[in-house]
């Protein structure tokens, strides 16, 4: 829970097409002042299993990012209404990369994937309807405004990173949609943007304190970690 920027990328074309894209989005973040800028993944095949990597591994992150699930609705085995199914799908090929914007954001995961057009399930073939190179995913940025973190003024600058990244990938013509909790992505206005992360500090802070005065202290987010959480608490409520 936070406000949070969520972005998909697309793009037609051959291995090569989607690299010289991914490495030059790459650049971008590195011409940009992001914290730190990671060196870009290119698997395939059972390389692109998040499963096979050690926990400690870094890139596992980027491909548990990149395995998609399909829900389908199907009979229960008893015959009496219908479940619903998830199924893993796993790309065949990753090439994307990590940044980090700032202290207390989420790292931002940039890359196109491509994906097999049927799985295999207990009832037959699935059709994934995942064509050409794509890529989904999101970034929280709100808890960068935690005054530890340097406050309102930090969480402008990851926010604005990840905007920043994505103009690069509109540029390229590799953007598909965007969604940003935080309204910038349609407006670009920045005091719209201060008033949003603080209204949602302010909710969130208060709907954790009501959990917590429901099931004890033990209740942990990531807004409690604000040294100012119970002003948050008082002004959400």
């Amino acid at each position: 829970m936070g406000l949070t920027i969520h972005y998909k990328l697309r793009a037609l074309g051959g291995e090569a097409r989607a690299l010289r894209l991914v490495q030059a989005l790459r650049q971008a973040a590195l011409d940009l002042p992001f914290k730190w800028v990671g060196p870009i993944e290119n698997v395939r095949g059972q390389q692109c299993r998040f499963e096979d990597r050690p926990r400690d591994d870094r890139s596992r992150w980027l491909l548990i990012g990149a395995t998609k699930w399909i829900e389908v609705r199907e009979k229960a085995p008893d015959g009496a209404g219908n479940i619903l199914t998830s199924h893993q799908i796993t790309p065949l090929h990753v090439i994307g990369f990590e940044a980090d914007p700032g202290d207390g954001c989420e790292t931002a995961r940039i890359g196109l994937c491509r994906y097999p057009a049927t799985v295999s399930t207990p009832k037959g073939p699935l059709k994934t309807k995942l064509p050409g190179w794509r890529w989904s995913s999101f970034c929280k940025t709100q808890y960068a405004s935690n005054p530890d973190c340097g406050g309102v003024e930090n969480f402008l600058r990851c926010h604005l990173l990840v905007i920043a990244m994505l103009d690069k990938a509109k540029a390229a013509g590799c953007l598909g949609e965007v969604d940003d909790e935080g309204g910038f992505w349609e407006n670009r206005d920045l005091r719209a943007l201060v008033r949003e992360v603080g209204e949602w500090n302010e909710q969130i802070a208060a709907g954790v304190g009501r959990l917590k005065d429901l099931l004890g202290p033990g209740v942990l987010s990531e807004i409690t970690r604000f040294p100012n959480f119970e002003q948050l608490e008082a002004d959400g409520q």
